[in-house]
């Protein structure tokens, strides 16, 4: 395969097809194909956007039939029927069945477009400026997003110091602490030198940070915290919302309501769009005063209603919690036993295989095992020793057992 003009031309920041060094033509389902013939099992599903798989037929001819009819693709946020017909579907069948409230920003057509609104909407509302995140989060690649995110990689790339962001350990990080009791004395002891926060920021599970789902009563305890302290709390769904967690929304779990929710990737049914959901109390924007050209692209538009349909019609969220069952078990049966040092955790359909006891990078030649045998699958967390595993929702049971079996034989040859 070609790959010379990538190489002489394409910017030295390209990083997924280094791991994955080759020349993708087409992709139906949870499957690839090369343009040399070979098929691989995509455990990674567009970090997330492509819940629903790669060209699925009735997301696929929604968008032919719209296009074929000169429906209008851009403008801006002026009023459309696809708009209308999304904001419509997305009230009656997701938000008001779950009994919640919520105005709709369509913000830029990025997951970290919807944060960098979500964290000027909650400083607005409370005219603070410090932000509480969790240490392990990671919420985009701009600036504000940006300093909500903890890895030192990402952040160095920015060039300059970040403030106003006070990042709080996981309860993962140490077991022993209890962490809702920690931020409750930074907030209550005049000593503690941190400034009152606008809003706390989390994912209810840490996906790049290493899968790690929050428990329940942690959150439930840290939706208190906030009632109590006048704190917005703000969920990023983005890569672990739209059925991912066996639940539309990740934070369903625990029974607690957001103050805001960002959205993104696989609400676009695999196009670009990005949502801001608020209280209703919340939206004070004025007219005009968040922004961008292609908010609510009219394409994404229609794509994403499919979408919904399709979470629907075919009850993938039922499947994906039927599915996480045969991945716990084949990593807990097949894959633990290997090692004594392996450790397994997840939540639905993202997994995360833990290598960080061996002395060793075994996630990067484990990766690479993968990707000759015929799997796709992205590595995670600190020094990227976690393998992560994130197939299509609606991936057929023969396709997910095919692909654990070859990450199974891949391990067995690095091993």
């Amino acid at each position: 395969m070609d790959t010379t003009v990538f190489e002489n031309y394409e910017s030295n920041v390209r990083s997924y097809c280094r791991n994955f060094p080759a020349v993708f033509t087409t992709a139906k389902g949870a499957v690839m194909t090369d343009e040399n013939g070979k098929e691989y099992i995509d455990f990674f599903a567009g970090a997330g956007a492509l819940n629903t798989g790669h060209n699925p037929d009735y997301i696929v001819e929604k968008m032919i039939d719209y296009l074929r009819s000169s429906g209008i693709v851009h403008s801006m946020d002026m009023y459309t029927v696809p708009k209308r017909d999304f904001i419509s579907y997305f009230e009656e069948k997701i938000l008001l069945p779950r009994g919640l409230n919520y105005k709709i920003q369509f913000a830029g057509p990025t997951g970290t477009n919807a944060v960098e609104a979500a964290l000027k909407l909650a400083r607005l509302v409370k005219k603070r400026q410090n932000v509480f995140a969790m240490m392990g989060a990671f919420h985009g690649m701009t600036y504000g997003s940006l300093s909500l995110t903890t890895d030192r990689d990402s952040r160095e790339g920015a060039g300059q110091t970040f403030h106003n962001v006070t990042h709080i350990p996981t309860p993962y990080m140490f077991p022993e602490m209890d962490t809702i009791a920690y931020m409750e004395r930074m907030l209550t002891d005049d000593h503690s030198g941190i400034e009152k926060p606008a809003a706390v920021v989390l994912e209810t599970v840490q996906a790049d940070g290493g899968i790690y789902p929050f428990d329940a009563e942690w959150l439930r305890r840290l939706r208190d915290l906030c009632d109590r302290h006048d704190i917005l709390m703000v969920v990023d769904d983005i890569q672990v919302g739209i059925g991912r967690t066996g639940n539309f929304f990740s934070f369903e779990r625990a029974g607690i309501v957001p103050d805001i929710v960002t959205v993104s990737k696989s609400i676009g049914g695999g196009m670009p769009l990005a949502l801001v959901l608020m209280k209703p109390e919340l939206d004070i924007w004025t007219p005009g005063q968040h922004n961008g050209t292609f908010r609510g692209n009219q394409l994404s538009l229609v794509a994403g209603k499919a979408g919904l349909e399709m979470m629907i019609n075919e009850n993938i969220l039922e499947g994906v919690r039927r599915k996480e069952k045969i991945v716990e078990d084949f990593l807990k049966k097949e894959i633990c036993p290997l090692d004594s040092r392996i450790a397994v955790r997840g939540i639905g359909l993202i997994w995360g295989v833990d290598f960080d006891a061996f002395d060793r990078d075994m996630t990067k030649p484990l990766i690479a095992a993968c990707f000759k045998n015929g799997l796709i699958a992205e590595r995670v967390g600190r020094g990227n020793r976690v393998l992560k595993l994130m197939p299509p929702l609606n991936i057929e049971d023969s396709l997910l057992i095919k692909g654990l079996e070859i990450l199974k034989k891949s391990l067995m040859e690095i091993l």
